[in-house]
């Protein structure tokens, strides 16, 4: 029996920081494909309102920008139940207060995770003022909605049975 609950899709970062702006774009193309059951949002500004985000949903998926030295458009996925995400994959000078990885180890410490909680860090390029995600990461992005949306599919149906 599946847990119930929404799969919930978060987008983090900024539309005016060019490539920081990937993980909004991210949750807004797997809003714009109607997924039953799925709820996206994009604009979570800060750590600390993911535990609230994610309350009571069957399964999250979360989106960010990663700046940790690797090709910009490399494809960093953690399944953030079972691995350790490293505290150095976010950029440094994040306007977050709290960032992912703080996030998951507080609702780990408070037993708020959900079932399920999978990370998708897209390694940027570029995060001077702009609104456009340089072309790699975009890229990267698209596959990263192709993951997503195949991940989602293959979910357990949630179950409307109470038994």
């Amino acid at each position: 029996m599946a847990t119930p609950g929404p799969i919930v899709v978060i987008g983090i970062g900024n539309d005016f920081r060019s490539d920081d702006g990937v993980g909004l774009y991210v949750a807004r193309a797997i809003g714009a494909l109607n997924l039953p059951g799925v709820t996206t949002i994009d604009g979570v500004a800060d750590g600390s309102n993911l535990m609230t985000a994610w309350e009571d949903s069957r399964a999250v998926f979360i989106i960010d920008c990663a700046l940790s030295g690797a090709e910009p458009g490399t494809i960093h996925t953690f399944d953030a139940l079972t691995e350790e995400i490293p505290a150095d994959i976010f950029p440094r000078f994040s306007t977050h207060a709290i960032d992912i990885p703080e996030s998951i180890k507080l609702g780990r410490l408070l037993e708020n995770l959900p079932p399920r909680l999978t990370v998708y860090a897209i390694e940027g390029e570029n995060l001077a003022a702009g609104a456009d995600c340089t072309y790699k990461v975009k890229m990267a992005a698209e596959k990263v909605v192709a993951m997503m949306r195949k991940a989602i599919e293959t979910l357990p149906a949630e179950s409307d049975n109470d038994c």
